[in-house]
């Protein structure tokens, strides 16, 4: 088979294109310009050339930074602009990576696409991980379910030290399997505050105000503030910790309150990415949520909205549900089922 390997320079594409050359399958490799850091993608091109020529493949590099900058950083940046918590990593998988480089590998005729994604296909769905402490199915849920049929994960069945301990058996990949990696989203070298100053002030003094509308505190302007954050504004005469619980950007202003207030009970999402029939998942037993990367899958109960959305309902409080986070809905197997941006 012609597959296409989507390849970053870190040990995980790496090993990818290794696996699947071993399987007997024609590999080429592919990397992908996307932000404008400087010095970034010259050293990981340097790094791809290495495994490329390591393996006996072409490289390809495919140059869209008009796209990511259009379609991942700039809705990044208007986001929070707009007082939501956006998640890139969910808009650059569809856009780019499952979007625009899939268009190139059916474009040069390849038959799959695969990456080094941790994540399984099972009776074509996203699926967990093996190694649940590296799944990436969250950030790949909002992708066209139809790019699917045309994805390989290699790595998905495998755990993580032991693509390492693979990529160790070759010198040609020890060092980077040895390398440091980096899970921060990859345009934001320190703070997402950095990246928001260089095209707007966040340094804007404003109000704390409770639940009840009383002004409480202040803080340094409402760009600097997520759901669930706990410091960086002032409460004045209290020693309790007090918990971000909304943003106003019209006011600049954020109303905060103790870590009980937080936990929300249903959301609503502005879209609904299904995987399988809309009918077949709002009648699904045992149908779970994750409302952010890292939380633990919650019970929930959704009904359909009609503005394309669903009306979600939890069977225990989660706390710190953010506009602009991607909701997961996963099936008793652990199978991504649906998506949708909470609103």
């Amino acid at each position: 088979m012609k597959i296409l390997v989507a390849m970053s320079g870190g040990v995980d594409s790496s090993m990818c294109a290794k696996l699947l050359q071993d399987a007997g399958h024609e590999v080429q490799g592919c990397y992908m310009k996307l932000h404008a850091k400087p010095g970034y993608h010259e050293a990981n091109i340097a790094k791809v050339r290495k495994v490329g020529e390591f393996l006996g493949i072409k490289i390809h590099i495919l140059n869209l930074q008009d796209d990511f900058n259009r379609d991942v950083y700039e809705p990044f940046v208007q986001a929070y602009i707009g007082g939501l918590t956006p998640n890139p990593c969910a808009l650059c998988n569809r856009r780019i990576k499952l979007g625009k480089l899939l268009e190139f590998a059916r474009e040069q005729g390849f038959e799959r696409l695969a990456t080094g994604h941790y994540v399984r296909i099972e009776d074509g769905l996203l699926k967990a991980a093996v190694d649940l402490s590296k799944d990436q199915s969250y950030f790949l849920a909002n992708i066209d379910p139809a790019a699917l049929e045309f994805m390989l994960f290699p790595l998905g069945g495998m755990y993580k030290k032991d693509v390492k301990e693979a990529a160790r058996a070759y010198t040609e990949l020890s060092q980077i399997a040895s390398a440091s990696e980096s899970s921060e989203i990859c345009f934001v070298d320190t703070t997402y505050i950095d990246v928001l100053n260089r095209h707007t002030g966040t340094k804007m003094p404003g109000i704390v105000r409770d639940r009840a509308g009383n002004a409480i505190g202040t803080h340094e302007g409402y760009m600097h503030y997520t759901i669930g954050k706990r410091r960086g504004f002032t409460v004045h005469g209290t020693h309790e910790p007090h918990f971000v619980l909304s943003i106003d950007p019209h006011k600049n202003e954020i109303v905060v309150g103790g870590k009980e207030e937080l936990a929300t009970y249903e959301f609503d999402t502005e879209n609904f990415n299904a995987f399988l029939s809309k009918d077949k998942i709002l009648n699904m037993p045992g149908l779970g949520v994750k409302i952010r990367y890292r939380s633990a899958k919650l019970p929930v109960k959704i009904s359909p909205r009609e503005d394309g959305g669903v009306h979600a309902v939890l069977s225990a409080p989660a706390a710190g549900i953010a506009p602009a986070q991607l909701a997961v809905f996963y099936d008793e197997r652990d199978r991504v089922v649906a998506s949708g941006f909470i609103k």
